[in-house]
């Protein structure tokens, strides 16, 4: 299992296109992948999951991904919060 921590950076939050790009991304890998926000956690792999969390700039966000192809999810997912979010 991999874990990160990531404080969101963009002014509008996590919003329509990047979490779009973001459950497109998260759907490539087989491991489950899931995005924590005070003690909620949903898969980011359903679009109305990521969005019902709400998450607004300043906001700590926790990624989980478990699976075979876990640290190559890590990799790609952590490099895209970094880039859009």
């Amino acid at each position: 299992m991999r874990e990160f921590q990531y404080v969101i950076k963009d002014a509008e939050g996590i919003h329509a296109r990047p979490a779009g790009e973001l459950i497109k991304l998260a759907k490539t890998f087989s491991s489950n992948i899931s995005m924590c926000k005070d003690g909620t956690s949903v898969s980011c792999k359903k679009i109305l999951a990521v969005m019902g969390l709400g998450v607004k700039q300043g906001q700590e966000i926790t990624i989980t991904m478990e699976g075979e192809d876990e640290d190559a999810a890590y990799e790609a997912i952590s490099r895209f919060l970094e880039e859009n979010l």
